[in-house]
């Protein structure tokens, strides 16, 4: 279970249990910090703390805050400024050179703009969806701390935000964000200044796995461990598949020559074939080359995925240039994997390095921030 998936269940059984819920969200960070923009921490009135909003130096600290005050109702953002050595005077030591604000809010189950009921929503009907929140005011009218405006994935609006203006630009800039799939941080110049968190609540991770032999199970438990959505695809139909790997969300019993028909593969999707059977391959490539997956990685070495392109192209089956480059093969970062979880590993790695645009390579070898800023003007 991620982290998402455990602040979610918290709240749920908080609910059911009648705690007061707090939640603290990272709203903006400067320099080098532990957590971005959007990181989550669930708290409750029986000193429950689920999630994390930084190495865990600062949880403490901020669940300090829902107890000094009992009537906690307005939201409040604290600043934790890292760049100076006061911070192991007052006890954090935190070691990252960065500025961090959080965003404390008791919520409310009764709300539309609850972000945590929200954020389920958006995960249950494997929808995206858009959470502006605003976190700094300096004389603006009729703007508070806190103030929200959600965005559907039909592109309905919710929001408690009175100013017209600032709700104008809020929903230009929540749809771009959708579009662009980028969380980002913005500052408008209105009546005074405003500044918004801006989200994107992306549905778990779609992944498909055809084959479910013993090194697709590492491959699973590590892709559930991240919250991901995971579907297993067994072409031999072994019933004793379900009970082995129960822990996906879904898995097809099915056969080579109508896997096609048992699946739909749609842009998000990320696909990856380990059946160790060159046919079932062969057959499962006609559908996934084509496909709008945004990932495709094949187990094997590279003279068998390259025979099995020529096979194809030789039922005269055509692939693009665009096609292949999502083909991942042989599939996995090169960490001198051996074992089935050490594979699973690398798998898994390449595929989070693909989603999040990145080249894999070495930290201490790269000269950029680890987190891009994404702080508009």
């Amino acid at each position: 279970m991620n982290e998402l998936q455990a602040i979610l269940n918290a709240f749920d059984e908080s609910q059911k249990s009648g705690e007061t819920s707090y939640l603290a969200t990272v709203v903006n960070t400067f320099g080098s910090t532990y957590r971005r923009p959007g990181a989550k921490m669930l708290m409750t009135n029986t000193g429950k703390i689920i999630g994390a909003i930084s190495g865990g130096c600062l949880e403490n600290d901020v669940f300090q805050h829902t107890r000094q005050n009992t009537n906690f109702l307005e939201p409040i953002v604290v600043t934790y400024d890292n760049t100076a050595d006061e911070d192991i005077v007052w006890g954090f030591g935190l070691g990252c050179n960065g500025v961090v604000q959080v965003l404390i809010e008791r919520l409310d189950v009764k709300s539309e703009l609850n972000a945590i009921a929200f954020i389920a929503r958006c995960l249950n009907n494997q929808q995206r969806g858009v959470i502006a929140t605003v976190f700094s005011v300096e004389d603006a009218l009729n703007v508070k701390v806190g103030s929200r405006l959600i965005l559907n994935s039909d592109n309905t609006v919710i929001t408690d935000i009175e100013q017209a203006n600032l709700t104008k630009l809020l929903i230009k800039d929540a749809q771009t964000a959708l579009d662009n799939q980028l969380s980002t941080v913005h500052k408008y110049q209105l009546s005074g200044s405003i500044e918004v968190l801006i989200e994107v609540i992306q549905p778990p991770t779609p992944l498909i796995v055809y084959g479910a032999g013993r090194d697709a199970v590492p491959v699973v438990n590590f892709a559930k461990a991240l919250g991901w959505d995971v579907t297993v695809v067994d072409c031999r139909s072994h019933e004793a598949t379900k009970e082995r790997l129960a822990i996906a969300d879904k898995v097809i019993l099915s056969r080579r020559e109508i896997v096609h028909k048992e699946i739909s593969i749609d842009e998000n999707a990320i696909a990856v074939v380990m059946t160790h059977n060159y046919l079932d391959d062969l057959e499962i490539l006609k559908t996934l080359l084509p496909s709008r997956a945004r990932y495709l990685g094949i187990l094997g070495p590279k003279q068998r995925t390259e025979k099995l392109l020529q096979d194809l192209q030789a039922e005269k089956i055509t692939y693009s240039k665009q096609q292949l480059e999502k083909l991942y093969a042989p599939i996995g970062i090169d960490t001198g994997a051996d074992t089935p979880e050490e594979i699973a590993l690398s798998i898994i790695a390449e595929i989070q390095t693909v989603l999040a645009k990145r080249s894999g390579g070495f930290l201490r070898n790269r000269n950029e921030p680890i987190h891009q800023r994404s702080h508009i003007t």
